[in-house]
């Protein structure tokens, strides 16, 4: 390792030229107009930058190579140097001081912009406090306007408008020849040599001699240690998460790029898996969702972790079964190449079952991070999920799971026992059940208190609604079934209007937003729905041509007493609502016995 201090212009140039570039699997560049204006007046200061570190390369890269954003080296060009820490200061300094194009970043909003860059003279040689103020970014066109863009308050599409201004233009500051063409037109009028002078020595000078401290890494330097440098030494603000090391880890697997000719892309491999995934079963994610919408990368390294160890360990490695950070990042190319088929067949597994309890959008699914073990389980144990009484005990568990809440606290160590419990109960290794099915409990009172879908019982309890067989109330032919969520815009619906129940019974009022007072219906069902149930349950029972007895055998499907309903006697639908849903939960949970409140349990 060496410490070194080339110019920024020197560093710059090997930007350009494609002697420094990133390693393939760097996130990409993407701070925004106020950090790059900040970024710049630090070097017009010559305040300190901070470290880069970069590693050489000795000819051969261990990992692909790609330019930093807006460079354009010369097709193949191998570089000497990979820039590992501090791709997001050098990449906006490139852009908006040596590239003659407009730098393309965002406002503060979030909003693309394309810009240039300059600097006050008159501001910049003032007070170092101001030289913030100093760096203005112009857009694309060199115009700044008011007034809804109606009127133009700063024009710099020409050098003569840009002196008149008294605007430096950033990008050619490293140009000697056009530095010096711009001075001359400047100094046209007499008066500008004192300002110029000062504006040479202040801020020219500083950024001519501006060095960037940069930490070279030997070329012989091994791959784990490169990746312990991406997450140690990151200053972007944003830890590089596993996925990304494991992507540098593998890319650099020289096994791998002499047996296939080119190096392993992490990245490319899971997005044809989540493309699989979410095209089957929309649980996942949309297909043009990003990677890690939905479904995650680090769900599905959890999985492939749970696999390898428990194989391990039913192999006498002495291992335990494990996902941990340490385990995921030691994990290797050709584990995960020979796992991941088989761990990508048990989501879909998963995809399936959790069809079969009603459950097909993501935004219904309660808990994402439970099917990291369940999935793991089908991939270890296969066809054996699908046997009659391990399907009733799975079923059995993945409810416990949803409706005892188990999955919202510390979760490495659940995943760990869930895999092995399961796995044991279902063969009859072990009488007990997994500790998610002994533990978990489900309060009485728990019902009034699910009100929105940030709790995963509540959504556990609409899936269940739909699984029993609840049919809409408009579209009344059949049970609602996974395609007609879709379809009909099934959605959580309230049963009696908040602004009645406030207005009728307000010591109630509380209750109007429980699980309790809402069910599955259609949106087409919903918007009948206006007032009561005495007033609406008329209208969706003429709209359905059912005679109105048939029709009442609908609404029941919901577990709602009906003559309640018909009476508008909300305290007793609530009671008895509340009955049944808690039957509902018992029963999904396997459980006899109700813990009634917080104190008993």
């Amino acid at each position: 390792m060496a410490l070194d201090n080339p110019d920024l212009k020197d560093v710059l140039k090997d930007v350009a030229s494609g002697a420094l570039q990133l390693p393939d699997f760097q996130r990409d560049w993407k701070w925004d107009d106020e950090r790059i204006r900040a970024l710049i007046a630090t070097v017009t200061l010559k305040y300190p930058l901070g470290v880069v570190m970069s590693l050489h390369t000795g000819g051969t890269s261990p990992f692909k190579a790609r330019a930093l954003k807006g460079a354009e080296p010369g097709e193949g060009n191998a570089p000497d140097l990979l820039l590992l820490d501090g791709q997001q200061r050098l990449t906006s300094l490139f852009q908006a001081l040596h590239q003659d194009r407009p730098v393309e970043t965002r406002d503060t909003r979030g909003k693309d912009m394309k810009c240039w860059y300059y600097v006050d003279i008159a501001k910049a040689v003032g007070s170092p406090a101001d030289r913030d103020d100093a760096i203005v970014s112009v857009p694309e066109d060199r115009t700044l306007k008011r007034d809804f863009a109606r009127t133009v308050v700063l024009d710099l599409t020409t050098t003569e408008r840009e002196c008149a201004a008294g605007y430096f233009p950033l990008h050619f500051v490293f140009d000697t020849h056009r530095v010096g063409s711009w001075q001359q037109e400047f100094v046209r009028d007499p008066a500008n040599w004192p300002l110029w002078m000062q504006f040479q020595e202040q801020v020219l000078h500083n950024m001519l001699s501006f060095d960037v401290p940069m930490i070279k890494l030997a070329a012989t330097t091994t791959t784990d240690a490169v990746c312990a440098v991406f997450e140690r030494v990151n200053t972007g603000g944003v830890p590089l998460n596993v996925f990304e090391l494991l992507t540098a880890t593998y890319a650099g697997n020289q096994d791998h790029v002499a047996q296939y000719g080119d190096y392993y892309r992490l990245p490319d491999e899971w997005q044809q898996i989540k493309q699989v995934l979410t095209s089957a079963y929309p649980v996942f994610g949309r297909p043009e969702d990003g990677p890690d919408d939905g479904l995650s990368s680090s769900d599905f390294l959890q999985a492939v972790s749970l696999v390898r160890t428990w194989e391990a360990k039913q192999a006498g490695a002495g291992t335990a079964v494990s996902c941990k950070r340490r385990d995921l990042l030691n994990l290797p190319l050709a584990d995960f190449r020979r796992l991941a088929p088989r761990v990508a067949a048990a989501f879909g597994w998963v995809g399936s079952f959790l069809e079969r309890q009603s459950i097909v959008r993501t935004g219904d699914l309660p808990y994402r991070t439970q099917l990291v073990p369940l999935a793991a389980v089908r991939a270890l144990i296969g066809e054996e999920t699908d046997i009659p009484g391990a399907d009733e005990q799975i079923t059995q568990w993945y409810w416990c799971g949803v409706l005892g809440e188990m999955y919202g606290g510390s979760l490495e160590t659940r995943f760990t026992r869930d895999v092995e419990q399961l796995i044991a109960w279902m063969r009859g290794e072990a009488a007990a059940a997994p500790d998610t099915v002994v533990e978990a409990a489900f309060l009485e009172d728990r019902l009034d208190t699910l009100t929105t879908r940030n709790s995963a019982a509540y959504k556990g309890i609409y899936a269940l609604l739909i699984r029993q067989g609840a049919v809409d109330w408009y579209f009344t032919d059949s049970p609602l079934t996974p395609g007609q969520l879709v379809e009909h815009a099934v959605d959580v619906r309230l049963i009696y209007p908040k602004a009645w129940i406030a207005k009728n019974h307000p010591t109630w009022a509380s209750c109007a937003t429980s699980i309790i007072n809402k069910t599955p219906l259609s949106l087409r069902a919903s918007k009948s729905m206006t007032g009561p149930p005495t007033a609406y349950l008329k209208t969706l029972s003429l709209e359905s041509g059912m005679r109105p007895e048939w029709f009442e055998d609908v609404v029941a499907t919901h577990l709602v007493d009906v003559n309640a309903l018909l009476e508008d006697d909300f305290i007793r639908f609530y009671e008895n609502r509340a009955k049944r849903l808690l039957n509902l939960v018992m029963a999904a949970m396997g459980k006899r016995t109700v813990v009634r409140d917080a104190a008993e349990w």
